[in-house]
This record gives structure tokens, C-alpha cells and sequence, in this order.
């Protein structure tokens, strides 16, 4: 077949997983590139948080913070019920720190670990209380010139004001009110509009955090060794030759190309949130697009692309969940990490009945959703009710505090159908369209209790991870407190998420398995193209976007060294 373009390794998307598959072909003597579909690379990983789930690291053991292999084996193998083969596991825990190492030391990409960041399930057999996430530190974005503005944008969620971005550790300080939150707070304004090119070139922060500062410095890395990012190139087909998978055809500046990946093909262009048909085939009922936070790109093409040759589907009706809402005039669902667990606020269902501990992590909040919703008790969608006190003190999907944004400052568009408002629950009830006295009783009861910070239902507030959430100054339980003063409020909370993580079965090396249990020859998938490594469940902070570099690592080396895949 006559080729319009070759390389060794040819990758499909942009983000993490895969530049670090081009990063280290390369500096193994392989030429490479990435083409990616949209018109801005990095995909989900420049818009998430950028965390990386890699225990046993070397910088959470130089700082005294135990961890084994063992713990982190008990514990992955705990926490994914036996969904995903022993070996799989293994190879992770076994490569990541690998990859890590490799990263840190030729690349311009700097972490550190969160060390009071716990695990999601810390309270599990070989859990942590902190230290196996690490994030990116900040990265100045004029170090990539105009490439930047290339890049996908962070979440609206991530940033302060819309505009100033912070990394979680940040976050949670100034959540938090720690002292010097203040200070920190007064150093982010300063220094974003103290940075007089970047605001008269456009609104986003050049200091770069979370998933943009991951993503940053290893486009600048590809860019030190002259490896080729063709945007706004979609894949068409795979080309198969002889059995084996030897290129892309593919549509370039509007005319049809041919792309040979000489060692291998990679499929790395992320899961299938964005296509509502394969969400209504494989996700739970009720499923929609626009509930989820995922990038725009992420259609599942390189899935069913690699399903029509045969290749093994695995955990297609599991996504790394989490609770969303979605604002009138966003293109993006907003997901409802920190406010879900705070004091003075519950989450119910139609029935206006608490079904979850809503301090518990998000990935578990939805799978509770569509594990308890029926016909007689819907919980999809949900409903987030809080009150005057909760709505002064604590941020909530688009809104700041009220003390800090008052409601006759919400936009028209923001009141209306959007943020529910009423001087007394049974009003909000009738809005939100819940059971009244199903309502009153559940916050009655959740009062009750709250007031002596305890919850005999759920357990909220008693995991390590739903303290690391709370309030602190709340005490005894810094996720309690009654739900009391009017007026009350309320919003719908969808079964949103971060991703879909079903997607081509994969082995140890990264090489796509076909429903006969043979390899297909060429092909190879990570992120979350692939079934994740996580099988149905989320371990930590960045256990989505490691796995993904991890494989990327681990699919260049063996290509590396075996040369034939």
C-alpha cells in the first residue's frame, strides 16, 4: 500500500498517556506522531486534575510516608472485586513508579505528592491517608508560546473566578480558610492580572495548574525532540495488511491521507461520553451526553473502531462517575466534588428520601444512584438541598458564597429553573418536584442527628476521605451540620463523569486482545480507549490519567525492545 506519510509508531489522541507513549518511543529511536481529531489538544487530561495514583513513590518515601507493594497490591486487588486480571494489577504497580521516574528525569513535567490527600477508600486493607497522588506543579505557559493557546482549556470549575487557575493543594487551603489563605488568595488576583500580555491576548492564566500542567510540559518535551501533533486530523479507519494493524487512514486539511505506524498503531483518543448512541447501548438507564464533564472529542471512535476488527470489549457499562450539574449558557457539565460533602447540605431522591452517603467519593456517589433507582424510588436524577447558612459559607456549582455573592447577584438566567430557592422546604419541594412530606421527614431525621454530628444511615463524615472534604471548623463531624435556616435551597444533580472507562481489552504490554484471545497484531490501546486497569472503581486521586501514561510507557518499551508488536 502506498503511504502518504510513515513513522514507527503513529498514536491516535492527544493527551497524557499519549505524548508520554511518543516521549519515550522516541527516546528509544522512534519516530512518532499524534494525530488528534479536534482542534485543541490534551483531551480529558487537560481538563481534569492532573493527579497521578502512583504508589510506592520515591518522593512520599523520601518523606517518611510509608507505603509497600504489598499494601498497594492488597489494595487494588480489594477494591476492584476481582474485575480485572491479577496480572494486569501487578504490571501497574510494578511499572508506574518506571514511568514516573522516567518523566521527572527527561521531561519538563514536576510533581509532588498530596500528602493529606487520602486514598478514595483509604479506610480499605493497604489504603493511605495521602501521598500515592501526586500533582503537577505550576507551569509557566510562555514557555510554550503560541502553542498554548492550542491546548485544551481547563474546566470552568477549576478555576477561580472562572479565570484564575489553583492546584488542589491551593484549593483546599483556601477552602479551608487555613491561615494564609488570605495571602494566597491575594497572590493568585495579583498575580494573574499583574500579567499584562497574557490578559491582552485572552482570559486564560499563563501560570498553569492541574491538568494544563501536566499536559504543558509534556507538549514542551515533545517539542525539544521535534515530535510532529497534527491537529484537526481525524482517524477513519485502521488499515489491516496481512493480519496486522499497519496504519490510519485519515482526513487532514480536508483531503484523505494514509499514515503507516510501521511497529504499531496506538489507540489513545479516550472513551465514548460524547456519543449519546453508545451511551444508550452500554451505560445505565437514564444516560445523556450533556451530563457529563468529559472533553468534546471523546465519541468512542477508536473503540468501535477497534471492535470492528475483532477486538474484546470489557467494563463498557462503567465510567469514572461522579455527580454533575449542568449550568444553563455552559457547554460543559460541572461535577459536584466538594460541595456534596459539606456541612449543611444532603442529597435525595425523588421520594425526597437520603439514599447515600454524600461525603463518600464521587465515583461512588453515582454508582449508588443507579444501583437504588427504580420506579418507585428514582434517583437519577438526584437533588442537592441546602440552606442559608451552607449558601453563605460555601461555594456550590457556579456560585461563590453567598457572602461573597449575594442572590440578588445571580444572573436571571442562573435563578430561574436553575437554583431552586424557597423559605420553606415543602416550597422547595414543589420546585424540585420531590415528595414533600418525604422531604420534611428525611430533614427532620437528618437534623436530628446532624446536630450531634452523627449519621446512623450512612456513616457520613467517618471515612478518612469524607473528612478531607468537610469543614474543619465544623465540629464533631466536619461534614454535619443541620439543614435548618431558611431559606432553602436546591439543584439537580445528574449521574455525570469525568469519562467512560470500558473500552478495548488490553494485556500486560498494552496490545489489543480480540474475542478468540489472540492479540491483533499492530494494535495497541491505552487510557481510556481501553478497559480500565481500575476495573469498576476509582482507588485515588489520578488512578484514571497514570494508568494511561503508565501503559503509554510500558507500549513504547516493549516496542522498543521487542521491535515487533
Amino acid at each position: 500500500m502506498a503511504w502518504d506519510h510513515e513513522v514507527d509508531l503513529l498514536i491516535v489522541g492527544s493527551g497524557a498517556g499519549a505524548m508520554v507513549a511518543a516521549i519515550v518511543a522516541h527516546d528509544h529511536g522512534m519516530s512518532t506522531l499524534l494525530v488528534e481529531k479536534t482542534e485543541q489538544y490534551g483531551g480529558n487530561s487537560a481538563m481534569s486534575g492532573g493527579a497521578m495514583w502512583v504508589p510506592c513513590n520515591a518522593k512520599m518515601l523520601e518523606a517518611g510516608v510509608e507505603d509497600s507493594r504489598e499494601n498497594a497490591l492488597t489494595y487494588l486487588r480489594t477494591v476492584t472485586r476481582g474485575m480485572v486480571p491479577d496480572e494486569k494489577i501487578v504490571t501497574y504497580i510494578d511499572s508506574c513508579n518506571d514511568m514516573l521516574d522516567y518523566l521527572l528525569g527527561k521531561t519538563h513535567l514536576r510533581a509532588e505528592p498530596m500528602f493529606t490527600y487520602p486514598d478514595y477508600f483509604a479506610d480499605e486493607a493497604g489504603g493511605t491517608t495521602g501521598g500515592r497522588s501526586l500533582e503537577p506543579e505550576h507551569f509557566d505557559a510562555r514557555r510554550l508560546g503560541g502553542d498554548f493557546y492550542d491546548m485544551r482549556e481547563p474546566a470552568v470549575q477549576e478555576l477561580v473566578l472562572g479565570r484564575m487557575s489553583m492546584t488542589a493543594t491551593e484549593a483546599h487551603h483556601i477552602l479551608a480558610r487555613h491561615p494564609g489563605w488570605v495571602k494566597m488568595t491575594a497572590s493568585m488576583m495579583a498575580r494573574y492580572w499583574g500579567d499584562l500580555g497574557g490578559r491582552i491576548r485572552s482570559k486564560r492564566d499563563r501560570c498553569l495548574s492541574l491538568g494544563n500542567a501536566l499536559v504543558a510540559p509534556l507538549r514542551l518535551s515533545m517539542i525539544d525532540r521535534a515530535i510532529p501533533l497534527w491537529l484537526e486530523t481525524p482517524m477513519e479507519e485502521l488499515v489491516v495488511e496481512d493480519g496486522r494493524v499497519t496504519g490510519i487512514t485519515a482526513t487532514r486539511n480536508g483531503k484523505p491521507i494514509r499514515i503507516a505506524g510501521r511497529k504499531g498503531v496506538v489507540l489513545a483518543a479516550g472513551g465514548f461520553e460524547r456519543n449519546q448512541e453508545m451511551r444508550s447501548e452500554y451505560l445505565p438507564d437514564p444516560s445523556k451526553a450533556e451530563w457529563t464533564t468529559g472533553s468534546p472529542g471523546n465519541t468512542g471512535d477508536a473503540i468501535q473502531k477497534g471492535a470492528a476488527l475483532g477486538a474484546k470489549l470489557d467494563l463498557m457499562e462503567h465510567a469514572w462517575w461522579g455527580p454533575t450539574t449542568v449550568v444553563p449558557g455552559e457547554w460543559n457539565a460541572r461535577m459536584l466534588v466538594v460541595e456534596k460533602g459539606l456541612p449543611g447540605s444532603i442529597m435525595v431522591n425523588k421520594r425526597g428520601e437520603r439514599f447515600v452517603n454524600e461525603a463518600s467519593p464521587y465515583n461512588n456517589i453515582v454508582s449508588v444512584m443507579y444501583e437504588k433507582h427504580s420506579e418507585q424510588s428514582p434517583c437519577v436524577p438526584a437533588y442537592f438541598v441546602f440552606d442559608k447558612t451552607y449558601r453563605k459559607k460555601y461555594p456550590c456549582g457556579p456560585f461563590l458564597p453567598a457572602a461573597q455573592q449575594p442572590d440578588w447577584t445571580i444572573p436571571a438566567t442562573l435563578r430561574d429553573g436553575y437554583l431552586f430557592k424557597s423559605d420553606t422546604l415543602e416550597g422547595l419541594a414543589g420546585q424540585i418536584d420531590v415528595d414533600a412530606a418525604g422531604l420534611v421527614a428525611t430533614v427532620k431525621r437528618f437534623n436530628e442527628n446532624a446536630s450531634r454530628g452523627v449519621d446512623p444511615d450512612f456513616k457520613r463524615g467517618e471515612g478518612l476521605f469524607d473528612k478531607f472534604y468537610g469543614d474543619e471548623r465544623v465540629q464533631p463531624n466536619p461534614c454535619l451540620a443541620p439543614v435548618e435556616t431558611p431559606p432553602f435551597y436546591g439543584l439537580l444533580a445528574h449521574a455525570g463523569e469525568l469519562g467512560t472507562k470500558g473500552g478495548v481489552v488490553t494485556d500486560t504490554k498494552g496490545r489489543v486482545v480480540g474475542e478468540d484471545g489472540n492479540v491483533i497484531a499492530g494494535l495497541f490501546a491505552i487510557g481510556n480507549s481501553s478497559a480500565s486497569v481500575m476495573g469498576p472503581t476509582y482507588p485515588g486521586a489520578g488512578a484514571t490519567i497514570a494508568p494511561a501514561m503508565t501503559f503509554g510507557y510500558i507500549v513504547a518499551r516493549h516496542l522498543a525492545g521487542a521491535g515487533d508488536g
